[in-house]
């Protein structure tokens, strides 16, 4: 089989999340696959080895030790751009990437390779997606971010980057689409794809489970200091709820909600829950975790009462305290752009499926046989 390398028009386009949910599927159809992250941004260390922090959620779901020479040949860490422009022949990122597919390749049937941003990202050091894609000899999966008009246009101009190293593209991705727009895009893309000689792979519709945060994402995102419950972090926020408007019609569901309030009426708020819980005889709190603000220069204060202390030591909600006042903490949350990781299993599990229900798999496959 030849390499699949998986592209994107851009950042935030849910290219790993379609790698994640690629890899597994293609493994479901009996294939021994490898996966590679051959130029990496964003690094962790593991056992002493500087990595591409995606690589540790494959890991996990392919079930292979980290080898950081085979699965994220070249980072790119702070300093490196200004250094190899200096002198590039203190690196070897090109030779790092063929030695790690030569083994790769040997080890496995089939290799996906998961790119990094845009198409040209990692020019500076001649290591852009295009760049390794040829390097590499392999054939391309673009995936692009729902709509029609701007879809396109995106995935024009992406694609030339590899075009003008006539490197095959199998296939587009389209995901986040709202679902009422799905046949739409279908329709107007799919047709707009034969024109360029393009295949239309699959449609994803957006899911909004896959944009649900934890609680140490909001707290990183509000610059917030945690006060209580700090091993829960891990809670997932699926709606946010002001503390003064707290009442059951404002309550979208009913479960993992964020919880911000002024500390002024932190008591008010807890007793508004507590009336709903019992009115929708909820087995357990519908709070995931609180934010109390402050007034936008100063944290509040710290003093909560008693009767707030054994309600969230009771039902074990995180609490963090942040500057910022009630509207600027919902703006940043808002704002977070949310990753898939490993402490995240169930949007691996919704990748899986959204990739097994709406991407023909068999298509792809296809194109890729030598």
């Amino acid at each position: 089989m030849k390499p699949l390398y998986v592209a994107a028009t851009g950042q935030h386009v849910g290219k790993t999340t379609s790698t994640l949910g690629l890899v597994t599927n293609i493994v479901e159809h009996g294939y021994n696959v490898g996966y590679c992250k051959p130029v990496g941004q964003q690094h962790l260390y593991v056992e002493g080895q500087m990595i591409d922090k995606d690589v540790t959620l494959f890991s996990q779901i392919l079930g292979f030790k980290i080898d950081g020479s085979l699965h994220s040949p070249v980072v790119m860490a702070r300093g490196v751009t200004q250094r190899y422009i200096d002198d590039p022949s203190q690196f070897q990122f090109r030779e790092n990437i063929i030695r790690a597919s030569v083994e790769l390749k040997g080890q496995h049937e089939m290799v996906v390779y998961e790119g990094t941003g845009h198409p040209g990202v990692g020019s500076v050091a001649d290591v852009s997606n295009a760049d390794v894609a040829k390097l590499l000899g392999a054939n391309v999966l673009m995936i692009v971010e729902g709509g029609i008009g701007s879809t396109i246009d995106k995935l024009t101009m992406s694609i030339a980057q590899f075009q003008r190293y006539e490197i095959p593209i199998v296939g587009v991705i389209v995901n986040k689409v709202i679902p009422e727009k799905i046949k739409d895009v279908e329709y107007y893309v799919g047709k707009k794809l034969k024109t360029l000689g393009l295949d239309l792979m699959g449609v994803l519709p957006f899911d909004k489970r896959l944009s649900f945060p934890m609680m140490e994402t909001v707290t990183a995102a509000i610059k917030g200091t945690v006060l209580f419950n700090n091993d829960q972090l891990d809670n997932r926020v699926e709606d946010i709820v002001a503390g003064s408007l707290v009442a059951i019609n404002e309550f979208n569901n009913f479960k993992n909600i964020l919880l911000v309030v002024s500390s002024k009426r932190l008591d008010e708020a807890i007793e508004k829950v507590k009336l709903i819980s019992s009115l929708k005889n909820l087995s357990k709190t519908p709070i995931s975790g609180v934010i109390i603000t402050g007034d936008g220069r100063h944290t509040s204060g710290t003093n909560v009462s008693e009767n707030f202390k054994n309600y969230i030591e009771e039902h074990q909600i995180p609490v963090i305290a942040t500057d910022l006042d009630t509207y600027g903490s919902v703006v940043k949350i808002s704002r977070i752009e949310v990753k898939i990781n490993t402490r995240t299993p169930w949007k691996t599990q919704r990748a899986i499926e959204l990739i097994r229900e709406n991407v023909n798999v068999d298509a792809i496959l296809e194109k890729l046989k030598d």
